[in-house]
């Protein structure tokens, strides 16, 4: 019927990239997003946990200019360990730009910057044709946003000799909904918002995706973990123009309260491998 572009997914392979980190977006599902999210070229494509780059990526080979930001100061400035084996540090030329350079797409690279998502440093008004984003679930990844001596503070970090932040808690229910409260109000009017949301698969219902008054459903497609636990592919378009009034919206209607319970997502996640290998113990004693 048509001639695919299956050859993508091993040209952009993770495993021959310049700078990779421990949660690296394969090639076609990054592909697959950038699809979902009509990427076309001189569109602009943001990233607001942008990690090692691998959405920018796939938005830059369909020709938008790419954006990035992430609290991580040591994955944006490539400083600190490596992810690839047998490597102990990164080099002097492992970053996001790098990245880009090596698939002869540096051109539509715009920036990174650290920048906490749930305090958008942005001046108001409409910005990009798409966001597209996996945010982090704290498995891997740890789940925080910046924070200040007086509130409960997680832990103090020193990345480098001349930076500090300090740390706190950033649940998964106000990561998703601090998503689509940005997108509401920084997408163009029929622009795209693309992510992942994990899930608990004995607790979903689809009643528990988050929703906003300015942006309509577009697709939902589940990508299975284990055998409790999945992600699903959320695609949202911006069908109204945002107001003042739909900025804390979500916190006064009850649909948005449902997700909250997947707060312990990592909870469970881990339960179940625990439970897994306590049942596999058990059938080799067998």
């Amino acid at each position: 019927i048509a001639d695919g572009q299956r050859e993508l997914i091993e040209s952009y392979s993770v495993k021959k990239r310049h700078f990779i980190g421990n949660t690296s977006m394969d090639a076609c599902l990054s592909f697959i997003m950038a699809n979902h999210a009509r990427v076309k070229p001189n569109d602009v494509v943001f990233d607001p946990f942008v990690g090692t780059g691998g959405l920018l990526i796939a938005s830059a080979h369909f020709g938008a200019y790419v954006y990035g930001t992430d609290i991580d100061y040591n994955t944006i400035h490539g400083l600190g360990k490596a992810s690839r084996k047998n490597q102990k540090w990164r080099g002097p030329d492992e970053n996001i730009r790098a990245n880009l350079r090596q698939y002869g797409l540096e051109k539509y690279y715009l920036d990174v910057l650290v920048s906490d998502s749930s305090k958008p440093v942005w001046r108001k008004g409409m910005l990009f044709d798409a966001i597209i984003t996996d945010p982090p679930y704290g498995i891997r990844e740890a789940t925080r946003r910046t924070g200040s001596q007086k509130e409960t503070v997680k832990s103090s970090e020193r990345s480098t000799e001349n930076h500090i932040f300090i740390s706190s808690s950033y649940h998964l229910s106000d990561i998703f909904f601090d998503l689509l409260k940005f997108a509401a109000e920084y997408l163009v009017m029929g622009g795209r918002l693309v992510y992942w949301l994990p899930i608990y698969r004995p607790e979903y219902t689809e009643e528990i995706i988050p929703q906003h008054p300015c942006l309509k459903l577009i697709s939902n497609c589940e990508q299975m973990l284990s055998s409790h636990t999945s992600r699903r592919l959320i695609t949202m378009e911006k069908v109204k123009e945002f107001k003042d009034q739909d900025h804390n919206s979500y916190s006064l209607d009850g649909q948005y309260m449902p997700y909250k319970g997947h707060n312990s997502f990592r909870e469970k996640y881990f339960s179940g491998v625990t439970k897994r290998i306590a049942k596999e113990e058990k059938d080799n004693q067998k």
